[in-house]
């Protein structure tokens, strides 16, 4: 089904132009609307397709939906609002950012798919490492695999200069293994949001990243 009209982008373009309370406080009830109900329905569509193949993913819309509101607390950029839509789609929704999962984004300009392990915890990133070292072999299979490469093209991710001595070896088959961050994402055109097939675009990606995503999975648990 098509959750969204062409009011979406006519909402974020104004936004993105009248970023103040006062212009969205007049516009909440067109928010509430056409933007929030819509993604709503949405984002449940979205976490019931992603269940049906990973069991622990047993959250809500409301677990899994990023807040429109920006936190400027410590931000040079005091606008109050995000011009776009988010969620986090993994057993920890939004609170625990460090589970690969799958994060969508939506804006007036294109959807964003992004997958993997974007936030790791110190611990966290020495298991990955560890997995990776001790399973060179099937972690090059995987990032190399024709259905992944042709969807995401490759693992991204910031690096350290220097990494552990005890890695040094891995990293001389595998570059990737001084990562900080281990993720994949893809830029879809715009038209797919308010098209029948958002949901089923974004499950034909799932399913090419999830061989990539259960083999981080397995290195944190």
């Amino acid at each position: 089904m098509a959750y969204f009209t062409d009011d979406f982008f006519r909402f974020f373009k104004e936004l993105e132009t009248h970023n103040t309370q006062e212009w969205f406080h007049a516009n909440k009830k067109r928010y509430e609307a056409e933007i929030k109900k819509p993604f709503t329905s949405f984002v449940q569509d979205l976490i019931d397709e992603v269940a049906k193949d990973d069991k622990l993913v047993n959250i809500s819309p409301k677990d899994a939906m990023l807040r429109i509101n920006r936190d400027i607390r410590f931000s040079k950029d005091k606008t109050p609002y995000n011009t776009y839509l988010a969620a986090i789609i993994s057993p920890g929704g939004k609170k625990d950012k460090s589970i690969p999962g799958l994060y969508v984004r939506l804006d007036a300009k294109e959807v964003n798919f992004y997958g993997g392990c974007y936030m790791p915890e110190k611990d966290q990133l020495q298991r990955l490492r560890q997995f990776i070292a001790d399973n060179l072999d099937t972690f090059a299979k995987l990032i190399s695999d024709k259905g992944f490469t042709t969807q995401f093209g490759k693992i991204e991710g910031e690096q350290h200069k220097r990494i552990p001595a005890e890695f040094q070896a891995a990293y001389d088959k595998q570059p990737l293994i001084a990562n900080k961050q281990f993720y994949y994402h893809k830029t879809l055109d715009k038209s797919l949001i308010t098209s029948e097939k958002l949901v089923p675009e974004l499950m034909s990606l799932y399913c090419a990243a999830n061989p990539v995503m259960t083999f981080l999975r397995r290195a944190l648990q």
